[in-house]
């Protein structure tokens, strides 16, 4: 192969590569969803694609941002920086934008006055509804009224007992916002057949988990989940 052949296909994976990088910062990202905070809604060996471009995505390499083809909207399933260590990636649904006014009364949330329902696979753990605290405080089962300050998004997760959210932590600001989630594209279930432990003091340990999970394969993956849209 001479100089010029070699040079042309250094040229072709340079740009394969560029344009893999700029799609995944920029356009679409895969995520794994680690904890159980949106279940039913999505579970934990969920694998997603979400949509970056949709609120504006930042461009590799500079710190340029798109313009946002729109921003979070109530119901939107929004994945986000965590925003008490500007590092963890959170996924939540967005349940009220700044402007509007949210009370939480016994579990039924309430958003500029009008109710804003469960969603569908959305659920509640205990059947205990948590009143306020001495002296009038927020619980998760009764808060506000509070008005979401301005550029900022109230986020909670649908499995409502067992989700760390803005009814703990506070709003979400723009910044840190990344993108919508769209599609489940893969999705694991680890609890089915628990994968054995891998072990750097056991070389065999990895040879031994690989065939384990071979063969349990078909019933580990959650076939119904696969490509489901999201909302």
């Amino acid at each position: 192969m001479n100089s010029d052949a070699v040079w042309e296909n250094l040229k072709q994976l340079l740009f394969a590569i560029i344009m893999a990088v700029f799609i995944k910062t920029s356009v679409v990202e895969a995520y794994k969803i680690p904890s159980e905070s949106m279940e039913d809604t999505l579970l934990v060996g969920d694998f997603l694609l979400a949509n970056k471009f949709i609120y504006g995505a930042r461009l590799p390499f500079v710190d340029w941002q798109l313009p946002a083809i729109s921003d979070p909207v109530q119901g939107d399933v929004v994945i986000f920086i965590y925003p008490q260590d500007g590092i963890t990636k959170y996924i939540k649904r967005c349940v009220a934008v700044g402007g509007d006014t949210l009370e939480i009364k016994d579990r039924v949330v309430m958003v500029n006055g009008k109710v804003f329902k469960l969603p569908e696979h959305g659920k509640y753990l205990n059947p205990n509804i948590k009143p306020r605290k001495r002296g009038g405080q927020d619980s998760p089962d009764n808060f506000g009224p509070y008005v979401i300050p301005k550029d900022n998004f109230f986020m909670m997760g649908d499995n409502r007992d067992n989700s760390s959210d803005s009814r703990f932590w506070g709003t979400v600001p723009r910044k840190n916002i990344l993108g919508e989630a769209l599609m489940i594209h893969w999705s694991w279930n680890d609890g089915i057949y628990p994968s054995p432990d891998v072990s750097i003091n056991d070389p065999l340990s990895v040879p031994r988990m690989f065939i384990y999970n071979t063969v349990h394969f078909v019933q580990k993956v959650r076939w119904s989940r696969l490509f489901n849209i999201i909302s």
